[in-house]
């Protein structure tokens, strides 16, 4: 735990271009560990996440994305309260609405801040150049869509509308 803390620290106070994302571990919505690092040879895509929303029923085709593409992609949730409180509970009431609703499967992070100056060390990666190397993305609002190749290297973002199913997700996931 220390040096997640550590390394948290550093990449706030010392930004710098990532390679990858395998050096990122976040908590999960069950308080272990999700260590992205576990997902090599793996897509990751990457949800920010929220239950009372009008995006939310993209839970349930990112199941069937996760299950119909398991072998070669794992989908990692990220609730955040960070657009008009559509995300109140707690993690574990999220975690009870995900599995009991929607039969989420997938990993699901804790709950974190996604955009502005304090957002999470992830998400700071997912949206600056400066640190993924490859572009700047905006989130402004639920179910944004990251993609990561299996080298741990992103690739590009998908906005809220966009849904897991898509014919450009597909595409992506299958390049």
């Amino acid at each position: 735990m220390l040096q997640l803390q550590l390394f948290l620290l550093l990449t706030i106070t010392n930004p710098k271009v990532l390679p990858n994302i395998y050096e990122f571990k976040v908590k999960s919505i069950d308080g272990g560990i999700i260590d992205l690092s576990l997902y090599k040879g793996k897509k990751i895509l990457i949800i920010n996440t929220a239950s009372n929303c009008g995006f939310t029923p993209q839970y349930q085709d990112l199941e069937k994305l996760y299950q119909q593409y398991k072998d070669n992609l794992v989908v990692i949730g990220f609730p955040s309260n960070d657009f008009l409180w559509q995300e109140p509970g707690t993690n574990e009431e999220i975690a009870q609405f995900c599995s009991s609703t929607y039969h989420v499967t997938f990993p699901m992070a804790e709950k974190i801040i996604v955009s502005g100056r304090n957002a999470a060390p992830i998400y700071k990666w997912l949206t600056q150049k400066k640190l993924n190397g490859v572009e700047d993305a905006s989130i402004s609002w639920n179910f944004n869509k990251f993609l990561i190749n299996e080298k741990g290297e992103y690739v590009t973002h998908f906005g809220s509308k966009t849904k897991p199913m898509d014919a450009a997700i597909i595409d992506a996931i299958n390049k």
